[in-house]
């Protein structure tokens, strides 16, 4: 029994990794913004249309 405690021991805690910046142009930027709202709407107009009927 006493193997058994050396198999189940927790893993050491890592570090997490160092985030990166990006910088973008106001341009690049608005865009992106414009593709996430688009596809947002996308989203919300489909959460509203039935499920796909079966045929019977």
């Amino acid at each position: 029994m006493s193997e058994s405690t050396d198999r189940f021991k927790r893993a050491p805690k890592r570090k997490p990794a160092q985030a990166r910046t990006l910088t973008v142009s106001a341009e690049a930027k608005a865009a992106y913004e414009k593709l996430i709202r688009e596809k947002e709407e996308r989203e919300a107009y489909a959460r509203n249309l039935p499920a796909d009927q079966r045929p019977r």
